[in-house]
Parts: C-alpha cells; structure tokens; sequence
C-alpha cells in the first residue's frame, strides 16, 4: 500500500509532504497503519471532510492512498478529525 500524505495551512502556511510504502516500514508500523486504514473505511470515505467550525490557521490533511490498483484521494479539514481519521493523520505524522 502506498499512502501520500500533505499537511497544508497553519499559522505560517507550511506545507509537509510524505509518501509511505507499507512495504518499507517496520511491521508494527505496516500493521497500524493498514488497521487504521480499514477501520475509517478509507476507500469508501467522500472526497472533501470538513465541519462547519472553521478556525483560521488551522490545518489540511490531503490523504491519497493506492492499494491493489484502487486510488482515493481525501481533504480533510482539521477540525473534522476525530477518532480512528485522527489517528490515522498522528501516526502518519510520525512514521519515517
């Protein structure tokens, strides 16, 4: 599985790139990380995820994962994270 992931906005509008290979990563990390991606039902979620609670400065999540030849991209807003979705975008922030 591939997964790309950008955090854009904040307060001084920088932008941090990664691409993952789960592939590539220890196996715990692998495991997590595929876990997460099944629990949030990834390749099912819509395209855009954002509340009505828009906070200046606050940051974008753009989620692009590839997985057996199916691709889906996903924009989240910050404020829309919660549970497993905000895991997921803490242990990618994490993972080298």
């Amino acid at each position: 599985m591939r997964i790309s992931w950008e955090r854009t906005g904040g307060f001084a509008g920088i932008s941090k790139h990664k691409t993952l290979d789960t592939n590539s990563l220890t196996a715990e990390s692998s495991q997590q990380l595929l876990t997460l991606i099944e629990a949030v039902d990834f390749f099912n979620l819509p395209s855009h995820i954002t509340t009505e609670s828009i906070y200046p400065d606050s940051f974008e999540y753009i989620l692009t994962v590839e997985d057996e030849g199916k691709q889906h991209s996903v924009i989240i807003a910050e404020t829309a994270l919660t549970g497993n979705l905000r895991t997921l975008i803490e242990l990618l922030n994490q993972v080298n």
